[in-house]
């Protein structure tokens, strides 16, 4: 079994990427200025946002030819692991935001950070930026480094928090957006899921295991259950959660 590479602090995976840390609990990193490094698998115990370009050494996202090509957000909450282990060695690209759960500690962005579904998307799952996208998702990086650059005040923290919380409510919008126009996509799984649910109850199962849940289906296509849920509840004719409701009202 590979070791995983830990990173506790925010200044620990400053220090790997030869990136200064200006404040310990969040920065901006930015990937090219680490060395060349292997594959490796890495655990993050702290919240972490890949800014990728698509065609990346150290990350697989397994797009299609219909996907957004201008970057990749990935989504990490405090203790997930990423990567896979090889003996290739490749350039690190992109920037990450990573902030610590202390940061959020008296603000009202701590109560709100379980409405962020994406934190528990699969990597496949991962949002693919348009252009303008792109330009709106720097843009909020800009301001959090200006203000880790600016001498810290009084209102650092409010500002680095609140340009943290509009990124994500900005991300929560293209995922609709993602939803939407990744429809060629969705429709298989959504064909699929129908005849999963379909066999479900035209076999034993509801007698020995109850009403399915979400779960239940999300493992069956191979999804996240969190983008599973998403995708049912935010397909715009909502026919499938549709068809679900009343299978379990029968």
């Amino acid at each position: 079994m590979d070791n995983i590479i830990n990173f506790n602090t925010v200044k620990e995976y400053n220090t790997f990427n030869n990136n200064e840390t200006r404040h310990p609990l969040v920065n901006v990193v930015h990937l090219e200025k680490a060395d060349p490094r292997q594959n490796r698998r890495l655990r993050y115990e702290f919240y972490t946002i890949f800014l990728k370009k698509i065609h990346c050494g150290d990350l697989r996202y397994g797009l299609n030819n219909y996907d957004y090509e201008e970057g990749t957000l990935i989504f990490l909450a405090p203790g997930q692991v990423i990567g896979q282990h090889s003996d290739e060695y490749y350039q690190p690209q992109g920037t990450a935001l990573v902030f610590h759960s202390d940061l959020l500690h008296g603000t009202s962005l701590a109560r709100k950070m379980e409405d962020y579904h994406f934190f528990s998307y699969a990597v496949n799952e991962a949002l693919h930026l348009s252009e303008q996208e792109r330009k709106i998702i720097l843009d909020c990086f800009s301001k959090i480094e200006y203000e880790l650059k600016h001498a810290i005040d009084k209102h650092s923290k409010q500002l680095i928090v609140s340009n943290i919380e509009l990124f994500l409510n900005y991300c929560t919008r293209f995922y609709d957006r993602q939803f939407i126009t990744r429809d060629n996509a969705h429709k298989g799984i959504l064909e699929k899921f129908e005849k999963a649910l379909n066999n479900y109850f035209s076999s034993d199962k509801p007698q020995d295991w109850g009403l399915p849940s979400v779960t239940y289906f999300a493992d069956e296509l191979h999804l996240s259950a969190n983008y599973f849920g998403d995708l049912i509840k935010k397909k715009p004719e909502n026919q499938h959660r549709n068809i679900f409701n009343q299978k379990l009202l029968m």
